[in-house]
């Protein structure tokens, strides 16, 4: 019994560090990125869209969707304990990656600014850890289903 709660208790705390992390990404991202329209969509979003440096733009995106997904895989190993599960994630965070990439282009430069909320949620998708809300919840009704 006593190792059971040491063990949930030091689950718990890699999950808190990992959170963490996570919001340090957050917290930091001025500093750690470039990233024009983070005060785009904070301000007056009827302007025009910001001049940006393109190839920095988009190696930013990348750099900072993987932080967010190598924490996020992280989470999920230590949730889970399983490496196929978490490869399978890996897969899955690569397509959606891809997917969005080619949505953010797309909406950048061949729309108007009349498409300015598709690329707010398509951005908000690239840089926020929002997969790991939607994968949590979903392998757990996976797991669980599978052991009945």
């Amino acid at each position: 019994m006593l190792q059971k709660l040491l063990n949930n208790k030091i689950l718990i705390a890699q999950l808190f560090f990992l959170i963490g992390l996570l919001a340090m990404v957050r917290a930091f991202e001025h500093q750690l990125f470039y990233d024009p329209f983070l005060d785009y969509f904070k301000g007056e979003s009827t302007l025009p869209y910001p001049q940006t440096d393109s190839l920095r733009l988009y190696l930013s995106l990348f750099l900072r969707y993987c932080l967010n997904t190598v924490i996020s895989l992280v989470i999920l190993y230590v949730v889970f304990k399983d490496v196929a599960l978490v490869r399978f994630s890996a897969v899955l965070y690569g397509i959606f990656f891809v997917v969005l990439l080619v949505g953010f282009y797309g909406c950048l430069n061949y729309c108007d600014e009349s498409c300015r909320m598709v690329l707010f949620y398509i951005r908000r998708f690239l840089i926020q850890p929002l997969f790991i809300l939607l994968f949590l919840p979903g392998f757990y009704f996976q797991v669980q289903s599978q052991k009945k």
